[in-house]
């Protein structure tokens, strides 16, 4: 067929069975139905013929239908629905991560839209239609990006309120040729504060033969006015059993010898973009010199043998350091960069995790044979909490990696970390052991010192400590003098905290400010300071409104001198108990409502019209007046009528 410039255009069929991945993981294969035309053709040659160029896969391969797209079904069942009833929208929001398909989809939408066959006949579609086996009048134009009434921006380059006017204006006027006016915008998240102010009133009520599509990473940059105008698609990554036999079937549509494994690795590298994995099998195909094997994919990503990370797995965690060491220096012989293969190793660590507690996650189909089976075999006898741990030492020992001058040391010592910690007991294993272990004998006479002779100076520390038992007394400890020849003295270790005061709840800490005479902060404890946790040692508060910006520091500060241990004071989010001078005054309306019932108080306010209940006093309670609750002094018509 011709385009619209007279030129002949190459149309491929589609292919009868090269298997792989349509619109959903039970479709077979397709290559995308239309070709465009400027894609097909590269530059001219001497005589002025024109030579065909070559064409990545990513372009090759683009979805030009709803039938082509995968991974996307939800949006596609939703659109169709959509379509058969009429109920289109006036804008549409495309958001996903890179290579999903945002920018390819709104193209296709836009198609669906405007679309109109080549011939008019019985069944042919009249209106907008999800049905795009057959090329319509508009379509290659709109695929490839030079439809007069589809008109496509990138945000990024027109950010401004200048470009959005351009467009406000422009609306006005009817498609000159399609059914409808389409823009499509790309990255709208790039637009500027007064370009989405100034397209809100557009898109809000846009004339009938209007429609946006918009497309973007960064959905939160996107004004919720915006958002609440649009009908909003979240596009999937796709899953990695998925992309694995799309990127066969592309390999066999491109008569490509691939490696299942090779193609696993792609699938793994890619994180859920189509358009990134199908750059890598470009690569990968340049690189394997027209075939795809995974050692060569391997090399080329500088990623470690999923077999071999699986080995240094189990040296590392069997604390075989030599081992684990030696074949990390292997492995970064070959290729593989550091800060990959504890990546990979991590990965390892997450997959034997989901396999202990979700043993479903064996049925993944982007597993190797190994990982499936020795990720099992670990997972029955390795523990959550060990498991736990190396995630812990491995994720942060990643970043250390990233950033050291020296990666493959720094990958090192991470792994000597890691295999060291492996051997540790876990708390349970602790408290298990210290519960089983018999008492010691508390000696009756002063504790020997620990390590006497010549070779007690490399001592264990562990043994140190467990030679001294447990008691409830204090410890007598030998004189230092003894060694020298002096006589022998005895003295009981003293705490020296122990004599000061400890306080245990915020009156505790103002009656402690009131002793030491600090009546700044004892008022300022008790006006403004809401208690949420209080221990030993540490206080969480909430402050009401009117207290210093110092308070916490000063009030940390001042404990810590009065009590001669560290006090750690930290503000808190939660609303925590009412102020002392709340709890007083609550307590003191309590008391006067209490009074207003009383049968003699009642009667003398009957009595007394206009009379009030200003203070009760109850002298057998001092609690009442723990903290003093001004009130304002009683005027002269009060007097009276008291």
């Amino acid at each position: 067929m011709c385009g619209d410039d007279g030129e002949r255009i190459d149309q491929r069929p589609l292919p009868g069975q090269a298997k792989g991945v349509g619109s959903d993981a039970t479709h077979d294969f397709r290559i995308p139905s239309i070709v465009p035309g400027d894609m097909d053709h590269g530059p001219s040659d001497v005589s002025g013929r024109t030579t065909v160029g070559y064409r990545v896969l990513a372009r090759k391969y683009r979805p030009t239908s709803f039938a082509d797209l995968i991974g996307q079904e939800p949006m596609v069942r939703t659109l169709r629905n959509a379509f058969a009833s009429g109920r289109i929208a006036q804008a549409y929001m495309l958001t996903g991560v890179r290579g999903v398909g945002k920018t390819t989809t709104a193209r296709i939408i836009a198609r669906a839209l405007n679309y109109e066959p080549l011939e008019a006949g019985e069944g042919a579609a009249s209106g907008p239609t999800l049905d795009l086996s057959a090329e319509g009048r508009h379509c290659r134009a709109i695929l490839e990006s030079r439809h007069v009434d589809v008109i496509e921006m990138d945000a990024a380059s027109h950010t401004g309120i200048d470009d959005i006017r351009e467009i406000i204006e422009a609306v006005r006027y009817r498609p000159a040729e399609a059914r409808y006016k389409i823009y499509i915008i790309d990255e709208v998240h790039m637009l500027s504060k007064a370009a989405f102010n100034g397209l809100l009133k557009t898109l809000e009520e846009p004339p009938e033969h209007v429609k946006f599509i918009f497309a973007t990473t960064e959905i939160r940059k996107v004004p919720i006015t915006v958002l609440s105008r649009c009908q909003r698609f979240d596009l999937r990554r796709i899953d990695a059993d998925v992309l694995v036999r799309h990127l066969a079937g592309i390999a066999a549509a491109e008569s490509i010898a691939a490696e299942e494994e090779a193609l696993r690795m792609i699938a793994r590298a890619s994180e859920g973009s189509v358009r990134d994995a199908l750059s890598l099998l470009d690569q990968a195909i340049a690189h394997g010199g027209g075939a795809v094997r995974a050692g060569e994919v391997r090399a080329m990503l500088g990623v470690a043998d999923r077999a071999r990370v699986v080995d240094l797995f189990e040296k590392v965690m069997a604390g075989d350091v030599a081992a684990a060491i030696g074949e990390l220096d292997d492995q970064y012989a070959e290729g593989a960069a550091p800060e990959m293969v504890l990546t990979d190793l991590a990965g390892f660590v997450h997959l034997v995790t989901r396999l202990r507690l979700v043993p479903e996650t064996a049925q993944d189909v982007s597993l190797s044979e190994v990982e499936r089976v020795r990720g099992a075999e670990f997972a029955a006898k390795v523990a959550i909490s060990e498991l736990s741990r190396a995630w812990q030492i491995l994720l942060k020992g990643i970043a250390e990696v990233e950033g050291s001058p020296k990666p493959l040391a720094a990958a090192e010592m991470v792994l000597v970390r890691l295999a060291y910690a492996a051997s540790l007991p876990s708390p349970e294993d602790i408290i298990r052991r210290l519960e089983d272990a018999e008492p010691i004998a508390a000696a009756s006479g002063p504790i020997a010192p620990v390590g006497t002779g010549s070779g007690s100076g490399s001592g264990s520390g562990l043994g140190a400590r467990s030679a001294i038992a447990p008691g409830t007394g204090p410890v007598r400890l030998a004189a230092a003098g003894v060694a020298s020849g002096q006589p022998r003295r005895e003295t009981v270790a003293q705490d020296p905290v122990a004599d000061l005061p400890q306080p245990a709840s915020l009156s505790d800490v103002v009656a402690l400010a009131a002793a030491k005479r600090d009546i700044k902060l004892q008022t300022a404890l008790e006006r403004f300071v809401r208690i949420v946790r209080f221990e030993p040692g540490r206080i969480e508060l909430s402050l009401a409104d009117g207290a210093a910006s110092d308070l916490v520091h000063d009030l940390s500060q001042k404990l810590s001198e009065w009590t001669g241990r560290r006090w750690v004071v930290a503000v808190s989010r939660a609303v925590g108990e009412p102020t002392l001078r709340e709890q007083a005054a609550a307590r003191r309306s309590a008391l006067i409502d209490d009074m207003r019932r009383h049968p003699a108080v009642s009667a003398i306010l009957e009595t007394f019209p206009g009379a009030e209940i200003v203070d009760v006093r109850v002298e057998a309670d001092p609690a009442v007046t723990d903290v003093a609750v001004p009130t304002d002094a009683p005027t002269d018509e009060e007097d009276e009528s008291q």
